[in-house]
């Protein structure tokens, strides 16, 4: 039997031993919070060889800290990458990152469905700036092959999609993006990865929502840029994140290195049991469509089998009747939290298009092939049998 190469720690080695230079202070076994905002140095002389970064030693938090330092080496060996940048939260990665590569008289190009807040960045902050979007179908290639041109500088995208679940084919769009000299940027919040690196698939750079997965307890708000160029990755912090001053804290990166550690293994347990949910709900009389990437009858199937290693804790599914109808539904969920976010150990619902993507019009949802009433879960690490009895009683008041 083949064991594969013995010298390359796995993933789950490198979620709790990766990164950091050596041996952590006193012996420490958990690396320390450093809960300082500012670093003193041994002359003149020491501080400007570090302002000028001619040494790795420290100025203050907003630019570097030993703690977030861990961390961000961390995520950059998870994702396959160069180098990574840490945030206070998703959004903040993902405006930093947007804004690095664009500038006035430039295009960016996204999925059509998208979390709200990221919608809202795309679709109407940006333009204010002189920076054009268009939002399009990019299920298929030809729906990037037909709009991007020489203003085109950014291709953006969730796969699994935030609330559809639609699976995206990375690297054929790397290939349309790469020959028109455009940055493909991947929000690879929902399958982590565990389960996904679009890097490895021609990404330029990968943005999480930390606050999720890879946190996993819901006890932190944070976010993480990974980049496959390490220069600009030192330019995103450096230029942008220290300058706009979206910085993590110190307790926040400490708890996500926590995270990291049952990554891997909750990551299968959510999977585990949102294919069983997935399952059920598919044949449940009251429900007319499930979305989840490992039923064999979801459309992105098969891409999500070639391009992922897991499908993930997210279904969305839609039940008969309308948006009236979901809300009773949601609201006779007992073990199910009614709550935005996801990725946490309890199962969380929602009703997006009434919360996090209210700011869709209905012609939007209808052209995505939703309907208003679509309910998403963030299945949860609770015994899979108490799960799914919850919606049971739930889709009972139907």
């Amino acid at each position: 039997m083949n064991t594969g190469d013995r010298t390359t720690p796995r993933f789950e080695t490198l979620a709790i031993h990766g990164g950091g230079r050596g041996k952590a202070p006193a012996n420490a076994l958990n690396y320390p919070v450093f809960l300082t905002s500012t670093f003193e140095f041994d002359s003149v002389e020491h501080a400007d060889a570090t302002f000028g970064f001619e040494t790795e030693d420290y100025v203050y938090t907003r630019g570097n800290n030993p703690t977030l330092r861990l961390f961000e080496e961390r995520m950059a060996i998870l994702e396959g990458g160069a180098a990574s940048v840490a945030f206070a939260s998703g959004m903040a990665a993902i405006s930093s990152v947007l804004l690095s590569l664009l500038k006035p008289g430039d295009e960016v190009i996204a999925h059509r469905m998208l979390y709200g807040s990221t919608r809202n960045l795309i679709a109407n902050i940006l333009p204010r700036y002189g920076v054009r979007s268009k939002l399009v179908d990019l299920t298929q290639t030809s729906g990037l092959a037909h709009h991007i041109n020489e203003r085109t500088k950014v291709v953006y995208f969730e796969t699994p999609s935030n609330p559809s679940l639609e699976i995206i084919d990375i690297a054929a769009l790397c290939e349309i993006a790469r020959a028109a000299g455009a940055k493909v940027v991947v929000d690879n919040t929902l399958a982590t990865p565990v389960f996904q690196r679009p890097l490895a698939q021609g990404a330029d750079v990968v943005v999480h929502s930390a606050t999720k997965y890879i946190s996993g307890h819901g006890d932190v708000v944070a976010g993480v840029a990974v980049a496959a160029d390490a220069d600009y990755a030192h330019e995103l912090k450096f230029g942008y994140m220290c300058e706009f001053g979206g910085v993590m804290s110190p307790f926040t990166a400490w708890l996500l290195l926590r995270g990291l550690k049952t990554l891997a293994l909750r990551m299968r347990e959510h999977e585990r049991n949102a294919l069983a949910v997935a399952q059920y709900l598919e044949g449940h009389p009251s429900v007319k469509r499930v979305y989840y990437p490992g039923l064999s009858s979801f459309p992105g199937h098969e891409r999500a089998k070639a391009q992922m290693r897991g499908f993930g804790g997210m279904v969305s599914f839609e039940p008969d009747g309308a948006l009236e109808e979901s809300k009773k539904v949601v609201n006779s969920m007992k073990l199910f939290k009614i709550a935005v976010s996801l990725g946490d150990c309890e199962s969380l619902v929602e009703c997006p298009f009434a919360m996090t993507h209210r700011g869709y019009e209905a012609c939007e949802i209808a052209a995505a092939g939703l309907t208003p009433s679509l309910i998403r879960l963030s299945v949860g690490l609770e015994h899979k049998d108490d799960i799914i009895a919850d919606i049971e009683q739930a889709l009972a008041t139907l």
